[in-house]
């Protein structure tokens, strides 16, 4: 099994407008928003932080901490956001060690629980997460899955 290296923006920030950029790319979200959010984790404003995959130099993975993704229940915060891995990288436990990661890395923080929004039903409970509820997601009609990771 090939090796990758799971690193934090912290520990790369050089990496910060390439990973605006990956992130934009996939998700559609202006990059200018995710530039944002990096600064505010890069300046130590936020302990929400930017998690990459790495293949090489290259990200092949990632996924973020919001204060929300988009959702109306501004109850459930923190959210880990913009999980992605890419096509040919799947199958490989790339997404379930970055949920790791993530989940360890915010609970030395003392944060916890955390949540998240979905339309997989059954990807996330093989990682220790819980479906909690139905959201409404900004701008959309039908209602998301929002799950919990305690």
């Amino acid at each position: 099994m090939k090796e990758y290296t799971y690193v934090t923006l912290r520990q790369k920030p050089e990496l910060k407008e390439e990973a605006a950029i990956w992130f934009h790319d996939i998700w559609g979200v202006p990059q200018e928003a995710y530039l944002e959010c990096m600064e505010a984790y890069l300046n130590n404003t936020t302990e929400y932080g930017w998690y990459l995959c790495l293949d090489g130099g290259h990200i092949v993975g990632g996924l973020g901490v919001i204060e929300n993704d988009f959702h109306n229940r501004k109850d459930l915060t923190p959210n880990v956001c913009a999980v992605y891995t890419k096509k040919e990288y799947r199958c490989q436990g790339i997404a379930g060690q970055l949920l790791d990661i993530v989940v360890k890395d915010m609970k030395a923080k003392g944060i916890s629980p955390l949540y998240l929004i979905t339309d997989h039903t059954t990807f996330y409970e093989r990682y220790g997460w819980e479906f909690l509820c139905m959201v409404q997601c900004n701008d959309e009609l039908n209602m998301t899955r929002m799950y919990i990771h305690r």
